[in-house]
């Protein structure tokens, strides 16, 4: 698989993604935080241990130091996340979680640059710059008034965590398939399932009794929406994309999310656009073509051994 075709992947994933958010608008009003981890990665577990077996029936099974691997993954990137992000939903607004969120491919690179030793190259820090800029005016629409009326709560500190656990789980994914020969599908499969048995307890703690009777088909249609095309496809798209082209290069396509995510909500919602939200999603895509393009043809003929 070529580079373009990995970006062309991530860009769908950043698309299916956007529907979470959607969808995730819905069924927040009837499930409870672990109840929404928990039915989410449950529903795909069908799903993504077929794909494991009819791709790679030889990898169903861990062995030895695969397992510690795949339990650190689980728990940091799906469980973790999911959770801090279905319980910062209920005391934060969809303006500061989508910037805080906008924040991971920064740093997802600083990390990477700080404890993997990956290099940052000037076009990179440029394309990221910009399309975090692009996702900032998008958000806010460049309205001043609005800009200077963010606050911060403790919904956006547990956003923030959940964000950090995300940008953990993406780096140590490329370094845990190096490692412990893992494949992108053993890692999707392996994290849904501990992830589902870690929120087991949980979803028995919130009490079950009290939301199941007065949820609705709409509810549960939007938790088979994340579990297949948000969980199953898109976790399983930016794993190899982490394979073929890094943790932070793949994260930058992050910040197309709330891109796709307002064009769903036009089309679906018949919510409005405007000149400036235009201009900004030119400039999100701009930035994260800078951010992920291969090194120049110029660049590798000064310097070939850097990228052989």
């Amino acid at each position: 698989m070529s580079d373009k075709q990995v970006r062309m992947l991530m860009v769908l994933t950043s698309l299916l993604w956007s529907g979470a958010f959607i969808t995730g608008k819905f069924s927040v009003q009837e499930f409870p935080p672990f109840a929404l981890t928990f039915f989410r990665f449950l529903f795909a577990l069908p799903f993504i241990f077929t794909i494991l077996y009819l791709k790679e029936p030889k990898n169903l099974f861990p062995h030895g130091k695969q397992w510690p691997a795949l339990l650190l993954l689980g728990f940091i990137g799906t469980f973790c996340y999911h959770v801090l992000f279905f319980t910062s939903l209920n005391y934060t607004t969809a303006i500061n979680s989508s910037l805080i969120g906008a924040i991971n491919p920064m740093l997802t690179t600083l990390l990477a640059a700080m404890f993997f030793g990956e290099k940052l190259t000037p076009l990179r820090i440029v394309g990221i710059f910009l399309s975090f800029s692009g996702v900032f005016l998008f958000i806010t629409n460049g309205d001043l008034q609005l800009i200077s009326q963010f606050q911060v709560n403790h919904g956006d500190f547990l956003m923030l965590i959940g964000v950090l656990c995300f940008s953990v789980y993406s780096l140590l994914s490329r370094r845990f398939m190096k490692q412990y020969e893992l494949t992108p599908f053993m890692i999707t499969a392996y994290t849904f399932l501990i992830c589902v048995v870690i929120s087991g307890p949980f979803v028995l703690w919130e009490n079950p009794s009290t939301y199941l009777s007065a949820t609705t088909a709409r509810g549960w249609l939007s938790i088979l929406y994340m579990s297949v095309f948000a969980s199953v496809l898109g976790y399983l798209f930016q794993a190899i994309a982490i394979q073929r082209i890094g943790a932070p290069r793949t994260a930058v396509f992050i910040n197309l999310v709330p891109i796709f995510t307002i064009i769903q909500s036009i089309t679906i919602l018949g919510e409005s656009i405007t000149l400036i939200k235009i201009v900004c999603a030119a400039i999100v895509i701009i930035g994260v073509y800078f951010a992920t393009r291969p090194e120049s043809k110029i660049y590798s003929m000064k310097a070939p051994t850097q990228f052989n």
